[in-house]
């Protein structure tokens, strides 16, 4: 009856990015299919950042867990990250804590594994330029999903208004020795996303950041930063003129997602959701249609993501022998 602790050193070792896509892949469609319990999160609002509870309960594989993460954007100023997680995996039949492991690893290479499936279903095939806009840790889980999932990127833009962040991320690319493509530190958001195939944003902007002007037919966009009330990256133009506006769950996008703002200030309506990405990915609903029509995928973070990799992270360390067992409940 011992609970495994896992500090964050040891989980960044026990998941892949393919691990966590195919699980981020298969829970998404367990959620359309109706076998996910997943209460909405709960948030507390400090001066400088937010906490957010998350609770899942996925019953065809009897995995739950329970995950607190918060979001202070001035963090780096402090010397902390700007998000910080920590996870509780529970047995679901008896509720006993099975494991207790930090959460912050999870967050992000989930996160990247969301935005990787997104854009298997929704961008094009063949696209070839992708843009970030926002450089920082959950830009490069970004980068690592799209490329298992899209093989024919021949170019990386990134734009910052941190040109050190912009920096680091192309270096950190550049650390992986993946040939192939380009890399454009770009002066402008603008500049960025111009004819751009894929777009992603992973900024914490509260208002919009990329323009319609600015973006052509075909695109699709992941948009990652707004996981909050509030916020918003995209011109709202730019979501009356998508074909498919497609989150990850529709009660969470409605309060905390891209559609958040432009819902509240009736720029658009409910309709507007074409639906959610599970539905695509189990097969009730059809992904990208044709090579012209605009897609947006917004994320908002889903319990059940965290759920279904910590799950992960956990069988794999108790096939390595990794962690420390403690008595925690007796």
């Amino acid at each position: 009856m011992d609970t495994l602790l896992l500090p964050e050193e040891d989980v960044r070792k026990l998941i892949s990015i393919d691990e966590a896509i195919s699980a981020v892949e298969s829970v998404f469609k367990e959620k359309a299919l109706g076998n996910v319990q997943m209460p909405p999160k709960v948030y507390l609002f400090y001066s400088d950042g937010d906490l957010r509870v998350m609770p899942c309960y996925i019953k065809t594989s009897e995995i739950s867990s329970v995950k607190i993460v918060n979001s202070h954007p001035r963090n780096p100023e402090k010397g902390f990250p700007t998000v910080m997680a920590l996870i509780v995996l529970v047995d679901p039949r008896t509720g006993f804590p099975k494991a207790v492991m930090g959460g912050t690893w999870i967050t992000g290479i989930r996160t990247g594994a969301a935005g990787a499936v997104a854009a298997k279903y929704l961008a094009k095939k063949d696209s070839r330029i992708a843009a970030f806009i926002g450089a920082g840790t959950q830009a490069r889980m970004q980068f690592l999903g799209l490329l298992r999932v899209i093989q024919s990127i021949k170019e990386i833009r990134v734009f910052d208004i941190r040109p050190e962040a912009a920096r680091l991320f192309l270096e950190f690319i550049e650390s992986h020795n993946i040939a192939g493509f380009s890399l454009v530190p770009a002066s402008s958001t603008e500049e960025a996303v111009k004819d751009a195939d894929i777009i992603i944003t992973t900024t914490p902007s509260r208002k919009p950041i990329v323009m319609s002007e600015w973006i052509s037919e075909g695109v699709h966009f992941n948009c990652i930063g707004a996981d909050a009330p509030g916020k918003q990256e995209l011109d709202p133009t730019i979501l009356k003129r998508a074909s498919k506006i497609v989150v990850d769950d529709i009660e969470q996008a409605i309060h905390s997602g891209e559609i958040n703002v432009p819902l509240s200030e009736g720029i658009i309506g409910i309709n507007s959701i074409y639906g959610e990405l599970g539905e695509i990915v189990a097969g009730l609903k059809k992904g990208r249609e044709t090579y012209h029509e605009i897609t947006i995928f917004s994320s908002t973070g889903l319990a059940l993501q965290d759920a279904a990799v910590a799950n992960i992270v956990y069988e794999n360390a108790v096939k390595k022998g990794a962690g420390t067992r403690i008595k925690l409940v007796t």
